[in-house]
């Protein structure tokens, strides 16, 4: 299914309890479409990101390091997310979910709260994503940098999400337009 609409106009308000989730490249406009998904004042936002550099300021210097303490964050978030759900507030999550293994968290997460969810796939070029990055990295306004080598490692373990991983995915261009939904049934009753 084709749309001309934004990532705002295809959202709509909030009806229900919503996990929404990210997954893109580097660069691609997780930060910003996760920003823009708050449209109601039963919403929250958690960025990985922000949390991380709070956490663990200067302590992510390889690949690996951002893997351990992702990890943790996650493991402590879990039942804080879930909870929050299940108060019937909506939660945008700005965490990479961007291999089945992350997506997989984010499954347990909806499926344990009973509410829910959208997967906003933003499938952007790496040529796109890496003039975007240099510009992130010039301006300093994000709170990590990252060279076209990380870009390089980081990127081979992307794996763009598949229908059959049981998730309702929008998927939007490089412009931040919507190009298709797909609807997966959760199993929910709604």
């Amino acid at each position: 299914m084709t749309s001309e609409s934004s990532f705002l106009d295809g959202v709509g308000p909030c009806n229900a309890t919503t996990l929404h989730m990210v997954c893109g490249k580097i660069a691609s406009g997780k930060s910003t479409l996760t920003a823009g998904l708050l449209n109601s004042q039963r919403m929250v936002l958690i960025s990985e990101d922000v949390w991380i550099e709070r956490l663990y300021p200067d302590e992510i210097h390889a690949l690996a390091d951002y893997v351990r303490y992702a990890g943790r964050l996650k493991t402590v978030l879990t039942g804080h997310i879930q909870s929050i759900l299940s108060a019937g507030i909506s939660v945008v999550l700005d965490f990479p979910f961007n291999t089945t293994n992350t997506r997989a968290w984010g499954h347990s997460l909806f499926r344990a709260a009973g509410c829910e969810h959208q997967l906003h796939y933003l499938d952007v070029s790496d040529e796109i994503c890496k003039s975007r990055l240099r510009a992130r990295n010039a301006s300093g306004e994000h709170p990590f940098q990252t060279s076209e080598a990380q870009y390089e490692l980081i990127t081979r373990y992307f794996v763009p999400p598949d229908p059959s991983e049981g998730f309702n995915i929008m998927v939007y261009d490089e412009t931040g337009n919507v190009r298709r939904r797909s609807a997966h049934d959760t199993g929910l009753s709604r």
